[in-house]
Order: C-alpha cells, then sequence, then structure tokens
C-alpha cells in the first residue's frame, strides 16, 4: 500500500504543479497548490513512514508556522524569494531520507514553503494573474507532468519519490514564484550584487583551502587529494564540480557587464571580482565547469559579432582537435584511456545508451537509471551509489524515454532562444543576456556532471528569464 501512496502522490503533486503554472481561473490555480501540497506531503510519508503520523504533524505545523512567518516578509518585499533561494544554494545538507543519506537543500525549502503560502494569500486575495511563466508555461509543465507520471511505471520507487519531493516539486514551484515577481530594476540589481558578491567570498574560501589544505565537509574529496596529483576544493558546498559551476555562472555575469556597462567604476570592480573567481575556479580543478565556461564565452562572442564569430571559433575549434589528434599519444589515449580519462563517465554513457534502447518510449521511470546500471554491471552493496548518472540528457532518455527527451529540448530550445533573442545593451536586456548564458552553462555542465534538474539556479534561472520577458513585453 505505501508503495502505491508514493505513486499516486508523485502523480497528484505533479498534476497539480501543472495546474497552477497552466490554468488561468483563480480558483483552479488554488486548487492546484493544495493539491500540490498534498502530493508532496504523501511523498514525504512513503519515504519516512517510521517517524509517525504523529511526528510527521508536529513537524508539518512547524514548518507552516514558519512558512507564514516567511509569507509575511514576501507579501511586503516579494523579491526577498530571489534573494534568500541564491542565498541558500549552496546549503546541501546531508539527511537521511527513505533509509538514504542525501544531500538536499533543506533551508531553501522552507524559503519555497514561505512562498508557497505567499503565493496561496494572493490567489485567495484575488489575484487574477496567470501564465506568468510565458513562452515556458507549456514545457515546463509538460515536463514536470511527464517526469510525475513516470512514477507509476518506475523501477525504483523509493528513488523517484526523493527526486520529485526534493527537486522537481519545490523547484518548480520557486520558477513560478520567482517568475510573478513585480519588475524592479533596483532589485535585479541587488541580485546581481549578491550573486557577484557570493561567488567572490566563496572564491575567497576554496583560495584558503587550497593554501590550507583544508577541506570543509566532504571527507572523500579529502581522500581523494591524498592520492592525486592536484589539490581540489569545495569552499562551502558538497562537491568541487557543484562549487565551479556555480562561479562559472557568476563569471559569464560579470563578463556581460563588462562588456556592456558603460561605468568606469562598475566595470573595474567587475574585473576585480573577475580575477578573485577565476582564482577559485581554478583551484576546483572542475573540467566540467572549464567547459561550461568555454561554452558561455563561445556563445557571448557570437552574439557580440553575429555570423562573424562562428567561422574564427570554427576555425580555432578545428586546429586544437587538428593538433592533438596530430600526436600518435594523443590518439591512442583516447581510444584505449576514454572511459579512465573521463572518470568512468564513457562506460556510464554507452551502457546508459543501452537502457534507453531497452526501454525507447516510456523508459524506466524517473529515480531509475543508478539501479538499472547496477542490475547491468553486476554492482552490488554500496557500489550502485557509482552508478548514478553523469550526463542529463542520457539520464532524461533513460528513465522517461525519447518523449522525456523531447521535453527537455523543448524547454531547452524555448530558454534559450528567449534569453538570447531579447539581448541587448539595456538593463533588461543584459539580464535576459545574462540568464541565456546561465542556462547554457548549466547544459553543457550537465552533459558531463549531470545535475541540471537538481540544481536550484536553473530553475531559478528559468524563472528570471520568464520575468524579464514579461516587463520587456509591457514596455
Amino acid at each position: 500500500m505505501p508503495v502505491e501512496l508514493a505513486r499516486i502522490g508523485g502523480i497528484v503533486a505533479a498534476a497539480g504543479l501543472g495546474v497552477l503554472i497552466l490554468a488561468r481561473p483563480r480558483t483552479a490555480r488554488l486548487a492546484g497548490l493544495v493539491v500540490w501540497a498534498a502530493g508532496g506531503a504523501s511523498l514525504l510519508y512513503y519515504l519516512e513512514p517510521v517517524t509517525g503520523l504523529a511526528r510527521l504533524a508536529a513537524a508539518g505545523v512547524g514548518l507552516a508556522v514558519v512558512g507564514v512567518g516567511l509569507a509575511a516578509l514576501f507579501l511586503r518585499w516579494p523579491w526577498l524569494v530571489a534573494l534568500g533561494a541564491l542565498a541558500l544554494a549552496p546549503a546541501r545538507i546531508p539527511i537521511d531520507l527513505g533509509g538514504e543519506e542525501v544531500k538536499l537543500l533543506v533551508p531553501l525549502y522552507v524559503v519555497v514553503v514561505g512562498a508557497a503560502f505567499a503565493f496561496a494569500w494572493e490567489l485567495w486575495r484575488g489575484d487574477a494573474r496567470s501564465r506568468e511563466l510565458g513562452l515556458l508555461a507549456w514545457p515546463v509543465a509538460a515536463l514536470v507532468g511527464w517526469f510525475g507520471l513516470s512514477i507509476a511505471w518506475a523501477i525504483d520507487v523509493n528513488k523517484a519519490a526523493v527526486t520529485l519531493v526534493a527537486f522537481y516539486l519545490p523547484f518548480g514551484l520557486l520558477a513560478q514564484v520567482v517568475a510573478r515577481l513585480p519588475w524592479s530594476r533596483r532589485w535585479a540589481g541587488a541580485l546581481a550584487v549578491q550573486f557577484a558578491v557570493m561567488a567572490v567570498v566563496l572564491a575567497g574560501v576554496g583560495t584558503y583551502q587550497w593554501l590550507t589544505r583544508d577541506i570543509f565537509w566532504n571527507p572523500g574529496v579529502r581522500i581523494r587529494n591524498a592520492y592525486a596529483p592536484f589539490y581540489r576544493v569545495n569552499s562551502v558546498f558538497w562537491d568541487p564540480s557543484v562549487y565551479g559551476r556555480f562561479l562559472v555562472l557568476a563569471l559569464l555575469a560579470l563578463v556581460v557587464v563588462v562588456v556592456f556597462d558603460g561605468s568606469r567604476r562598475i566595470v573595474l570592480a567587475s574585473l576585480g571580482a573577475i580575477a578573485a573567481i577565476w582564482t577559485g575556479l581554478l583551484f576546483s580543478f572542475s573540467q566540467s565547469s572549464f567547459g561550461a565556461l568555454i561554452a558561455g564565452v563561445l556563445a557571448l562572442a557570437v552574439v557580440l559579432w553575429g555570423s562573424r564569430a562562428l567561422v574564427p571559433l570554427g576555425l580555432i575549434v578545428v586546429l586544437l582537435l587538428s593538433v592533438g589528434f596530430a600526436a600518435p599519444s594523443v590518439r591512442s589515449a583516447v581510444r584505449k584511456d576514454l572511459d579512465r580519462a573521463t572518470s568512468g563517465r564513457s562506460g556510464l554513457v554507452e551502457n546508459g545508451i543501452r537502457i534507453a534502447a531497452e526501454h525507447p518510449v516510456w523508459g524506466l521511470g524517473i529515480g531509475g537509471f543508478r539501479r538499472a546500471y547496477a542490475d547491468r554491471a553486476g554492482l552490488r552493496g554500496d557500489d550502485p551509489k557509482h552508478a548514478a548518472s553523469h550526463t542529463t540528457p542520457v539520464t532524461v532518455v533513460a528513465e522517461t524515454g525519447i518523449v522525456g527527451l523531447a521535453l527537455f529540448g523543448w524547454l531547452l530550445a524555448v530558454a534559450l532562444a528567449t534569453g538570447f533573442r531579447r539581448a541587448s545593451g539595456s538593463f533588461a536586456g543584459r539580464a535576459s543576456l545574462i540568464v541565456a548564458l546561465v542556462v547554457l552553462a548549466i547544459c553543457v555542465h550537465s552533459l558531463f556532471y549531470a545535475a541540471f534538474f537538481e540544481d536550484p539556479m536553473t530553475w531559478g534561472a528559468l524563472g528570471l528569464g520568464a520575468l524579464v520577458a514579461s516587463s520587456r513585453g509591457e514596455r
């Protein structure tokens, strides 16, 4: 019975979020919000039945009290939702959920609960706005709905429940809430300044770790550093690659400021911040982060110089590849040691594609990649932890089939096209360009590290992109 409860709860919660995103009548949206909360609560009860209804009820009451207090702040100053979410984006806390230790953004979930209460109050008071995500409304609702529906045939219901309740359901609502913020150049500027300051501080912490050889939180990184030829740092993040990704997003935003801002003081401050952040990024030794940074810079070059940039950029890429593959040692390494060079990722991708080919249309169900890979590779005990996919498109097509992959592509196409099409030298145009570069960088990073949908920065960027697009449309 608990398994059926989880399957029903996941489907119901995703459907409620879809109604909230797409519906126009105020009452329907309010009902969708209630259904979203009820479905999420049923997933939590499935994951933690030993806690008991009394303890869950007590925890729910406490969370509701805190949420109401935050809702009062958010109703008075709506942009505190975005500032609070950004401030808490690095705060992953290891907790035991569903019999497994997972790193979750627990403080951020409290902000989401407060935002949900504020949203509900606005709807109750007669707020008639709808479809705040604009062109993104349909792809976001369809993707969340399909992923939620896939729990019906998921081979690992426990993992599916964690994925839904920890990422898609709260972050989908976060994107919706951010998209309905009242447009304000002053508050948007404050968010950008906060982003830059956070990146500088976090890069400083990472640099301190490298100088002192003192790693926080993650003992696994400390152990790997003892045997690695270089010393990786993670700042206040759990993983060095997630730390590197955050710094890359801030670097791209600052580069846009340097290129377009006419204030000498702001440009000089941005250049100083870029130098500090670059230093911190270097010590992360995250290949995926540097790949994301390169992709973002190349995209910015195309925006600045148009089609004229494609030829020289293409020649540079061809030249680098030609020079590299001209060396016999490089060709041999690529042929023989690709899996080792990519830390096992090529093997994961290869087997992931085979798994997807066996379930081409519907997939395994959300959260099923790790178990399917472990069964195929014969992994037992703690080994399935090493079967986690590192490539988001492969994970999506394996777990949700061609349908899920098509929805993922639709979402990316709309988000990137909207952002880059509206890019310009105006404030809103710069904001639109930054959002597009952030989505692109996270997408490229997720090709090697996954975690596209598990990163709240992704959903925040989608919401901000919709907000900027609607503000420019009004003007």
